[in-house]
C-alpha cells in the first residue's frame, strides 16, 4: 500500500481540507485548547487508517497539508508533522473499538465545566440545543490520568458504546459521527447547549426541564433532517 499516493489522492486530499477546516472553525468560535486536543477522520477504504492534526501546531493555522495519515495502531504513515501519543492512544481506540469515522476531542469550556459536576454531563432536557443530543449521550465515569497507553483509549471507546456522544469526567468530552460536517455541527451545538446550562445554572434560580418524551421528540426531529448542519459546514468553508 503506497501511502504517500493516497495521501495525495482526491479523496483524502477532500477530507483533508476538511478536517483542517474543521479545526479552524472550532478555534474561532473558542472550542480549541493551546496545541492540545485532536479531531480525526477515518479514511473510507477499509484500512482503518485515519487523517489526524499535527503536534505543536494551534488549530486556526493547521491547513490540509499540515494533516498527518496515521495507521490503525497511530503510527505516522504520511505527513510532514508529528502526532502526539495521547492523541493516537484515544483516537485509534475509538475508531477501532467503537467503530467512529468520525472523533472529535476538546475540552472546550462549557461542556468541560459539566464534567466537573457531580452529574458529569449535560441535562438533555433543558433547552432545544441539549433535546437534540437526548438519547446520544455515554457518561465515562473515571478519570484516570493522561491516556499514555492504548489500554486507555479503549477503555474511553468502551465506555462510549454507541453513543455519539461522551463526556469524560474531569477531562472533556468527544463527539462522533458519520460524516465531518454532521459531527462538528453536533460539536458546536452541544457547546451551546452547555453554555446555556452553566448560564442557568449560575443564576441560583431553580431549573425548569422538559418531560422526557418532548426531549426525545426534539432528538428525532432534528437527527430526521441534517441540511441545517451541511448548509453551517458549507458557509464555515465560505468565510473561516
Amino acid at each position: 500500500m503506497n501511502h504517500e499516493t493516497d495521501y495525495h489522492a482526491e479523496p483524502c486530499r477532500q477530507a483533508r481540507t476538511d478536517l483542517a477546516l474543521a479545526l479552524r472553525a472550532a478555534a474561532h468560535f473558542g472550542l480549541s485548547e493551546g496545541v492540545c486536543n485532536h479531531f480525526s477522520v477515518e479514511l473510507p477504504d477499509g484500512s482503518g487508517r485515519f487523517l489526524l492534526n499535527p503536534r505543536g501546531l494551534l488549530w486556526s493555522e493547521v491547513q490540509a497539508d499540515d494533516i498527518v495519515m496515521v495507521d490503525v495502531h497511530g503510527e505516522a504513515l504520511a505527513g510532514r508533522h508529528p502526532v502526539e501519543s495521547t492523541a493516537m492512544h484515544i483516537h485509534s481506540g475509538i475508531h477501532r473499538v467503537a467503530r467512529q469515522a468520525v472523533v472529535l476531542h476538546t475540552h472546550m469550556p462549557y461542556a468541560t465545566a459539566l464534567t466537573l459536576t457531580q452529574d458529569r454531563a449535560l441535562d438533555t432536557t433543558l433547552s432545544q440545543n441539549a433535546m437534540r443530543f437526548h438519547g446520544r449521550v455515554a457518561i465515562d465515569p473515571h478519570y484516570n490520568g493522561l491516556a499514555l497507553d492504548a489500554g486507555e483509549g479503549e477503555r474511553i471507546a468502551r465506555a462510549m458504546g454507541t453513543a455519539g456522544i461522551a463526556f469524560l469526567a474531569n477531562h472533556g468530552v468527544v463527539v462522533c459521527g458519520p460524516r465531518i460536517d454532521h459531527a462538528f455541527d453536533d460539536l458546536y451545538y452541544l457547546e451551546r447547549a452547555c453554555m446555556a446550562q452553566v448560564l442557568a445554572q449560575s443564576t441560583g434560580r431553580p431549573l425548569k426541564p422538559a418531560d422526557k418524551d418532548t426531549a426525545a421528540h426534539v432528538a428525532s426531529q432534528m437527527q430526521s433532517e441534517r441540511l441545517q448542519s451541511e448548509l453551517f459546514f458549507e458557509a464555515l468553508r465560505r468565510t473561516v
